[in-house]
């Protein structure tokens, strides 16, 4: 049985379509929301900051695995990265979590929490080592990737459980309301330019070499990391296997929309499209698309400025996914069909217009 915290976000949502779909797993979604989509999973709506709620719900639990991928982000998201209550919060999430499902009758067998680039420091600046490595020693604090796994290594101590921690780069999929979902707001932001009239230029700045992460791509992971015994107490960088620079990509997402592409023209996307709620209005009704708000689809347009590096030099952003391959994941997506392919699915379901 696995419990997959977090269900309803980009990388919750494709562990449990993928899991479940797999025959040897019984899978449990937890989120404060009901699921919005069809799905064969049961759900657990709670709110992880209550902790009575938790043990309630989840006190007499017998999973075997739980992927943990639960989120909280500040209102500013990126400056926010480096608040202590950013830290608390999270902790207390897992916390609150492991206190309800680590009882003395526990069946745990092993959890598998997620990180990100963010344990490389690159939300700080660049790295003058390229690609970063898991052996790579922790930077500057606050950061509550360093705190959760503490957390778990302290936990863990006389118990039967081991844990994987994954860290993909930026992840790209399908869900409504994550304010890292970067595919969603490329759409958004393209269709907005298509109705006004403007060509689709990127506006960020020119020569970020970077990489990326398919949601699907990191589900597989999930399973694999859950059942190797090789993954215990261990860190692996997951991400697609190739790079690019953004500018690159912005014809793909121009043909998705049969719209005119233009060279780069850098701009702030926080500063330039809160106030188009009411065009956004205009192609839900044009389009007839699930009457979701701008706000609701891209909640921060801050974090979108930040991985296109608006108003920052550009600088190398690559993690190495060699001890993965290593120890035998070698699955891997090439970026410019992830994103034709992401957008398409967006638009068969009236999120995005075609």
């Amino acid at each position: 049985m696995v419990l997959i915290v977090g269900a309803l976000g980009v990388v919750g949502r494709a562990a449990l379509r993928h899991m479940s779909e797999l025959s040897d797993w019984e899978v449990t979604g937890l989120s404060r929301r009901a699921p919005d989509f069809e799905t064969s999973a049961r759900f657990i709506s709670v709110d992880l900051m209550e902790k009575n709620a938790c043990r309630e719900a989840l006190g007499g639990s017998a999973f075997s695995h739980i992927v943990y991928a639960a989120l909280h982000e500040q209102p500013s998201i990126v400056s926010g990265w480096l608040e202590d209550d950013h830290v608390r919060t999270n902790l207390a999430m897992m916390d609150n979590l492991l206190d309800a499902v680590d009882h003395k009758h526990s069946q745990l067998q092993h959890i598998t929490v997620m990180q990100g680039g963010k344990a490389y420091g690159v939300h700080l600046g660049p790295r003058r080592r390229i690609p970063s490595k898991e052996s790579d020693p922790r930077t500057m604090p606050p950061n509550f990737y360093y705190d959760q796994e503490d957390l778990l290594r302290e936990r863990q101590k006389g118990k039967a459980w081991s844990w994987t921690a994954l860290r993909p780069p930026s992840v790209c999929g399908f869900a409504v309301g994550s304010p890292m979902n970067t595919i969603l707001a490329v759409g958004v932001y393209a269709a907005i330019c298509r109705e006004l009239g403007i060509p689709l230029s990127y506006p960020g700045a020119e020569g970020h070499l970077i990489e990326t992460c398919d949601a699907r791509l990191l589900a597989k992971s999930i399973a694999w990391a859950g059942t190797t015994p090789a993954c215990a107490n261990q860190a692996f960088n997951i991400a697609n296997g190739d790079c690019f620079m953004w500018e690159h990509m912005w014809p793909v997402f121009a043909r998705a929309f049969d719209m005119e592409h233009a060279p780069p023209h850098n701009l702030s996307l926080a500063r330039v499209m809160p106030d188009k709620s009411a065009v956004w209005d205009r192609i839900v009704k044009k389009h007839d698309l699930q009457p979701f708000s701008l706000s609701q689809l891209v909640p921060s347009w801050e974090f979108t400025d930040f991985l296109f590096r608006y108003g920052r030099p550009p600088y190398p952003s690559l993690m190495s996914t060699v001890k993965a391959r290593q120890a035998g994941f070698h699955d891997c997506v090439d970026s410019e069909d992830m994103f034709a392919s992401l957008l398409r699915e967006l638009q068969a379901e009236r999120i995005l217009p075609r």
